[in-house]
């Protein structure tokens, strides 16, 4: 992708009526997770297009049942199908790097096999380059928009994490992180509606995963079944804050289809993204949600000072304080309907460089969870007030906090 292509790319997303998913697929790897980025910018789109490029998660171009037997092979060789009674020529799903097919071992064992799709890796990581060097001379010319948008940054962001997944290894050991990192704490911290899929490590490779198949729905199919329940929701916000406030090394990419809902218990799938964040911003970020969660706006701008590599001090914090307050005027008791927590997010962001704070690039880690979840709660009950109803988790999240 070139600028030329970039430029068709943000005229696809912003043009009159919703993008052409198809369009933004043949522009190649990079063009569609620049565009489910976008699907999480209500700040920038409104939520029909965003709900629109969401798509992009789960109905992606698959690969015919002929092509997928050839990759085995390629990747496996030979001698991997004899591991299979069966394996299910339509496939189970479909995401960008990777299609999913359900499977019976030679043993019985219900399983999945996901494989790479194909060989992205060249052309993704010459179009970044393409990219980041038109955001760099962007930036030559507009030095604030590093610190107010960071195109650099989330580039980055989406080179690091693409590059994870094109290594299925690398979701081998997110899941060992994380799984371990429960099993660490799960008799001090609640953690029981949390499960993980066995994984076959010996018939594993970079290219293709075997895992136990999880019975169940991802929370993007219950969202668009209209039957994804409220208190699920909030149990995986309670699951997946423990991981980014009380340890900061959560998973990175916890979009709605990479969430299984299975028999009452929360799955997590896709995990080659783990995402990590230093103490500062993860304790800061755990105050400032508090504060917030009891419309203590003076507290929580406080907590975002607190956070930035350059505090604001005398009269310098009290402008940004006053800023701060006026723009939660209207958050008090609002739905999330009524008013985006990320666009707000992105907001308080925008005013704190304004206003002359520096935050680390570990933020948007959290603020990414923030917007998928944000999302999730639009779409599943539009007339929660989010940030009350997690009320209930601040005492138990708490003490971890201040004990790590």
């Amino acid at each position: 992708m070139n600028w030329i292509g970039f430029v068709r790319l943000l005229r696809n997303i912003y043009g009159p009526g919703l993008p052409d998913l198809d369009a933004i697929q043949r522009q190649g790897l990079l063009a569609v997770k620049i565009g489910q980025v976008f699907a999480l910018r209500i700040d920038f789109l409104d939520q029909e297009k965003c709900r629109h490029l969401a798509n992009l998660y789960r109905n992606t171009v698959r690969t015919p049942s002929e092509e997928v037997r050839r990759l085995l092979k390629l990747y496996c060789g030979k001698d991997f199908l004899r591991h299979f009674i069966h394996i299910d020529d339509q496939a189970l799903a479909s995401a960008s790097v990777g299609q999913v097919h359900r499977a019976r071992t030679s043993t019985g064992d219900e399983v999945v096999i996901k494989l790479i799709k194909g060989d992205f890796k060249k052309n993704f990581v010459r179009d970044v380059r393409s990219i980041k060097r038109l955001f760099q001379t962007v930036i030559f010319f507009y030095p604030k928009l590093r610190s107010v948008a960071d195109p650099v940054g989330i580039l980055e962001h989406i080179e690091d994490y693409t590059l994870s997944e094109l290594n299925l290894l690398n979701e081998l050991r997110g899941q060992n992180i994380l799984r371990n990192i429960s099993l660490q704490h799960r008799d001090t911290y609640n953690l029981s509606r949390l499960r993980f899929a066995r994984y076959y490590d010996e018939l594993c490779s970079e290219n293709v995963l075997v895992a136990e198949f999880v019975p169940g729905k991802t929370f993007d199919e219950l969202l668009h079944e209209g039957k994804l329940d409220y208190e699920a929701l909030l149990e995986l916000f309670h699951i997946h804050g423990f991981y980014m406030f009380c340890v900061g090394t959560f998973h990175g990419d916890i979009h709605p289809g990479n969430v299984i809902l299975s028999n009452g218990t929360i799955c997590f799938v896709d995990t080659g993204a783990i995402s990590r964040v230093g103490d500062k911003i993860r304790r800061g970020l755990f105050n400032f949600f508090k504060a917030l969660a009891l419309w203590d706006y003076g507290e929580c701008a406080r907590c975002l000072n607190s956070m930035s590599e350059r505090e604001l001090e005398g009269r310098s914090f009290e402008q940004f304080r006053e800023k701060f307050i006026r723009l939660y005027a209207d958050f008090t008791r609002s739905t999330v309907s009524q008013v985006s927590l990320t666009k707000k997010m992105m907001d308080t962001i925008k005013l704190g460089v304004h206003s002359g704070m520096e935050f680390e690039q570990g933020m948007f880690g959290i603020i990414k969870s923030l917007m998928y979840l944000d999302g999730m709660v639009l779409r599943c009950n539009p007339h929660a007030v989010l940030l009350h109803d997690m009320r209930r988790f601040i005492e138990e999240t708490e003490q971890f906090v201040v004990k790590s």
